[in-house]
């Protein structure tokens, strides 16, 4: 089944968000140490998309997951992530829900903890 893409409407995309772009510098061991630093700010709308399973340490951790619409822009990909006031979205999908090149839709999950003091 093909659903098209409903463009949220402007007065929807209220929502402030911030990029983060990761900085990785060496640890000084072979490895790196990852930092997010801020980057422009984005208008966009957010949505539930349900929820996402992801294992680690032996256990299955459920987030929930969520759908971003934004301008498009270039350079947007998976490794950056969206802040939205003390809330932390790991972008995991990047697309393009039309031909027109005006938005771009970003599957995200809600980071737990992060940003958080």
């Amino acid at each position: 089944m093909v659903t098209s893409f409903q463009r949220p409407p402007l007065g929807a995309r209220r929502r402030r968000f911030v990029l983060e772009r990761p900085l990785e510098e060496p640890d000084g061991f072979g490895g790196v140490l990852r930092r997010y630093v801020a980057g422009p700010v984005l208008w966009g709308a957010i949505a539930p998309a349900g929820l996402a399973d992801r294992t680690a340490g032996g256990r299955t951790d459920t987030r929930p997951a969520y759908r971003v619409t934004l301008r498009s822009r270039a350079a947007l990909d998976p490794t950056m992530r969206l802040a939205a006031g003390p809330r932390r979205f790991a972008i995991r999908a990047v697309a393009e829900p039309d031909a027109r090149g005006r938005d771009l839709v970003c599957h995200v999950e809600e980071l737990p903890g992060e940003g958080r003091s």
